[in-house]
């Protein structure tokens, strides 16, 4: 192999060990974008975090369990850790009713799509009589 071969597969190699660095988050929680949604919220995985338009109603409190809940599995960080451009104090856990921890992003509780299959997908966006969004950390809705 020559000496220009070898180059260019070790800056392959070293390309690709940054970019797998990159895409790995120190965060719990951490920011994505799409180009027709904008920011969303994701977790430590990359993940999509989304809110349920119910839990408005609900003053915070999660409003979904049982069937719900295994379609829309809740999200918990023990310790959330965030980006600049995010601020830790829009954070914070409930204790839903079954005792399990909640975390909420400015009071609306987060929960999981179980249609997201990859770290970037957003098929839970608008489903279920569109009671189902990303969270938009600049747009997001005040508690009713």
């Amino acid at each position: 192999m020559s000496r220009s071969n070898k180059l260019v597969l070790l800056f392959l190699a070293v390309s690709i060990l940054s970019i797998s660095a990159l895409a790995e988050s120190n965060y719990s929680v951490n920011l994505s974008a799409d180009k027709f949604l904008g920011n969303y919220l994701v977790n430590q995985s990359g993940f999509t975090l989304y809110y349920f338009s119910d839990d408005g109603s609900a003053s915070g409190v999660s409003t979904c369990y049982d069937d719900c809940a295994s379609k829309w599995p809740p999200f918990y960080a023990e310790m959330i850790t965030v980006p600049d451009s995010l601020r830790t104090s829009d954070f914070a856990a409930i204790t839903r009713t079954d005792g399990s921890k909640q975390t909420t992003f400015k009071g609306w509780p987060l929960y999981f799509s179980s249609r997201d299959q990859a770290p970037g997908d957003i098929y839970g966006n608008g489903r279920e009589d569109n009671l189902w969004h990303v969270v938009d950390p600049q747009d997001q809705p005040q508690l009713i």
